[in-house]
């Protein structure tokens, strides 16, 4: 294969969840080679994921046209896997600050067939935001937080939800946040117990911890 790039097509058969293209830093050609051979109607889903609006209009318009691409997740398919019939994640933003990450997580899910909604502006800074919603976000099976800052949601989440929860830290915040390690240390501190966490931004690896949930539902 070109570029030296070999997919684990049989991924999806092995865990339920097939593999997904990480844009960033691959040479501009292999993006490119592979962009012309997963887009709509080549009956292979692949996601794409940070790639970036510079890059992606560097395709032809041949090649772009056969993709849904969301610019501020930076996320690209052709196709999707087919729509699950059972499960539902709740994905909970503090505020539209982190929604590169909220996107990206939703994207996912849209890609990999799992229903799901979006929650945003819940941050602690106004609870009432959160309160309001409460009730309907604990009616889904799964649930995913994203915050930046001190990420003071995941612990009040942790504590208000009975389902699953997978906080993904932002790099979001001014100075002492240090582009997202002070989120991450907040939620890896958490006194909620049995809150998963993710990597730093990954809302690529959030939704799909929470699709292992729903397949197994």
């Amino acid at each position: 294969m070109a570029h030296g790039i070999l997919f684990d097509h049989a991924r999806a058969a092995r865990i339920g969840l097939p593999e997904a293209v990480f844009c960033e830093g691959k040479p501009l050609e292999a993006v490119m080679d592979l962009l012309s051979r997963f887009g709509k109607g080549s009956g292979r889903p692949v996601l794409f994921t940070r790639l970036t609006p510079e890059l992606f209009v560097q395709a032809p318009s041949a090649i772009r046209q056969n993709y849904d691409y969301h610019a501020l997740s930076r996320t690209a398919f052709g196709e999707t896997l087919p729509p699950k019939d059972k499960g539902r994640v709740a994905i909970i933003s503090a505020g539209t600050a982190d929604g590169f990450v909220t996107w990206e997580a939703a994207r996912t899910l849209t890609y990999l067939g799992v229903a799901h909604k979006v929650f945003e502006d819940c941050g602690v800074a106004g609870l009432w935001r959160l309160a309001e919603r409460l009730e309907e976000i604990n009616s889904f099976d799964a649930v995913i937080v994203t915050a930046g800052l001190d990420a003071a949601l995941v612990s009040v989440m942790g504590g208000l939800t009975p389902k699953p929860v997978f906080g993904v830290p932002t790099s979001v915040g001014y100075g002492v946040a240090q582009g997202g390690q002070a989120a991450l240390a907040s939620m890896l501190s958490s006194c909620a117990p049995g809150v998963a966490v993710m990597n730093i931004d990954n809302g690529y690896g959030a939704a799909c911890a929470a699709a292992r949930v729903i397949n197994s539902l």
